[in-house]
């Protein structure tokens, strides 16, 4: 069964953290920022507001926009690395929240990759005929993991959350044409969160080592993640059956605007037919290119009956990519 995408919707927090405002917290500076990633602000959540309440609020649009009532739900994927809690799943209080009872709900922890790994798996499931309807959430509170004193690290990172309505495609809608997700283990060390799990549980002794927070080596991880989104997203345009040419958007994790133009420049597409928003969000992880594909959608950036490449690379490390005819 060819399954087709009803429905996006997405959330950012209120609060605007500048980069300006960042050069009062650690040494930096705009120019700093913004000439090596792109970046010129990004969104904070307050302290009582959960990835779960980001990925709620992103999920009532999508589903608003797919006309499909919370109760209607067989599934909830929920792609984060920052869940509420480490267990129950974050999934599971989406799932409360929208009063989507009936619907199986769990977690998916991918990095970056997340979302698009969420969208393989549902629409196999949709496609297996398992489900009807599913909803798929990458959300991050990032900002409860950031070392707020690595002036490397903290001015990456962002809030935010993005999810799409999958269901069985009806007669001249489009369909999620081909899928590719990969893994990397061998570089688990260069993006990671070392602290606060079973191999290195916080205690009292470390709590102050801040090792529950982000680390990354990023010559290394900018490398890797060029050439496994480049070969991710030939490979989806190659099973789709189209061209470069016969593309007409590509949606790239929002981490870089290096990696970004560099992706761009290999897949020979110009950079009007790259979407970027890179800029007010910063890194949202899981969340970044499910609020890109929303933001293009309602923007109008694509059409029905065109074709867009969803690419992305993540800690683990992971990669995925998504070509649609929408």
């Amino acid at each position: 069964m060819p399954v087709t995408i009803a429905g996006t919707g997405s959330y950012v927090p209120e609060r605007v953290l500048t980069n300006a405002e960042l050069e009062q917290m650690v040494e930096t500076s705009d120019e700093w920022i913004t000439s090596r990633t792109g970046i010129k602000e990004r969104r904070i959540a307050r302290d009582d507001e959960f990835t779960s309440h980001l990925a709620t609020e992103a999920a009532k649009k999508a589903l608003e926009q797919a006309d499909i009532a919370g109760e209607e739900l067989d599934l909830i994927i929920v792609a984060t690395i920052t869940p509420d809690t480490l267990t129950p799943a974050t999934a599971s209080y989406v799932q409360a929240n929208l009063g989507a009872l009936s619907a199986v709900a769990f977690d998916i922890s991918a990095a970056c990759s997340g979302f698009l790994y969420a969208m393989k798996v549902a629409k196999r499931l949709i496609s297996d005929g398992a489900y009807k309807n599913a909803l798929i959430i990458g959300a991050e509170k990032l900002s409860s993991f950031t070392d707020w004193e690595d002036r490397n690290t903290c001015v990456l990172f962002g809030d935010g959350a993005g999810a799409a309505v999958l269901r069985r495609s009806k007669e001249g809608e489009g369909r999620i044409l081909a899928t590719e997700t990969g893994t990397d283990g061998r570089h688990t060390k260069i993006l990671n969160i070392a602290g606060g799990g079973s191999a290195c549980p916080t205690t009292t002794d470390n709590a102050g080592q801040r090792l529950a927070t982000l680390s990354m080596q990023g010559q290394e991880v900018f490398k890797l993640a060029v050439n496994a989104m480049k070969k991710a997203a030939e490979k989806v345009i190659d099973r789709a059956g189209l061209s470069a040419d016969d593309v007409a958007l590509v949606i790239p994790h929002q981490a870089n605007l290096r990696i970004i133009d560099a992706i761009a420049k290999r897949l020979s597409v110009p950079k009007e037919k790259v979407f970027v928003n890179l800029d007010k969000y910063g890194n949202t992880s899981a969340a970044a290119v499910a609020i890109a594909l929303d933001e293009a959608h309602r923007e109008g950036r694509f059409k029905r009956g065109e074709n867009i490449v969803l690419v992305v690379f993540g800690a683990g490390l992971t990669w995925a990519a998504t070509a649609i005819e929408w």
